[in-house]
């Protein structure tokens, strides 16, 4: 499973291969709950969008938001029957979240170590995820949600390493730019077809550990970041694709943040 990753803030590589421009204010590393990069795409216009949204799904039903927490990662093989992912599946809700790298635990040494994992490229890449809409009963605002579409990696040479010995091996879907479009604007047959890691890009991994020290100080900056300033006053709208009129907005937390539509729904 995927729990931390860092999002691109690489807006040439976004505009070139997807059309859209980065959105700003979101963290250098992301985790459940944090703010990240996603591209959608509208089924009824075609428009590509690209927004703010927070890592870990929270279905439209749901009553609070606490589920995200279970959430941040979605089974291909399940995902249309778990009541937490199949109504976004059924109704096409896919999308990119665009990412740098990203962090696995390796147990090579008996313990647990960070491993960084990127493109072999050195490229940005876009996650394939499912995204949903919840409307904050409380202060009545809408956030916007994704969780990471994951596949059995038993048998891929790089992913196969992490992991304790005895869990199944997992890797997060990594949609080549070549098919950016196609998996954008499939229906659930073309989605499910492109859940294997045969069509991903290759990847190399390096270990990349990190003291309990720097991982405090990293979430410390980060709720004294100006973008927290945002988040104890009235929240604020801010444009992030002049191409579909969507909004971004951050909510009363500092790693909550979702974008509602302005123009049309999705």
């Amino acid at each position: 499973m995927c729990t931390n990753f860092t999002p691109t803030q690489r807006a040439p590589w976004v505009k070139e291969n997807l059309g859209v421009d980065l959105p700003s204010g979101y963290p250098n590393e992301a985790y459940p709950g944090y703010a990240a990069p996603l591209v959608v795409q509208s089924h009824q216009s075609g428009r590509v969008a690209c927004g703010l949204a927070r890592f870990g799904l929270i279905p439209a039903w749901a009553k609070d938001d606490k589920i995200s927490r279970h959430t941040y990662n979605a089974r291909s093989e399940t995902v249309t029957e778990k009541p937490s992912y199949r109504t976004a599946w059924r109704q096409r809700q896919w999308g990119l979240v665009l990412v740098d790298d990203f962090y696995e635990p390796s147990y090579e040494t008996g313990k647990a170590v960070r491993w960084k994992i990127q493109l072999a490229s050195g490229d940005p890449f876009g996650m394939a995820c499912l995204w949903d809409r919840w409307k904050d009963p409380v202060t009545g605002e809408w956030v916007v949600s994704f969780s990471m579409l994951t596949v059995n990696a038993d048998e891929h040479p790089v992913m196969r390493q992490f992991h304790k010995p005895s869990d199944e091996k997992r890797t997060p879907v990594i949609i080549a730019p070549h098919l950016h479009d196609q998996w954008l604007s499939a229906d659930a047959t073309q989605a499910a077809e492109l859940m294997t890691w045969a069509h991903m890009p290759n990847l190399v991994a390096m270990a990349a550990p990190r003291s309990l020290c720097a991982h405090r100080l990293m979430r410390l900056n980060w709720r004294a970041s100006p973008l927290c300033a945002l988040t104890s006053t009235t929240p604020q709208r801010v444009q992030v694709c002049s191409t579909a009129c969507w909004n971004w907005q951050m909510q009363k937390s500092p790693h909550k943040a979702g974008f509602g539509v302005s123009a049309e729904s999705l």
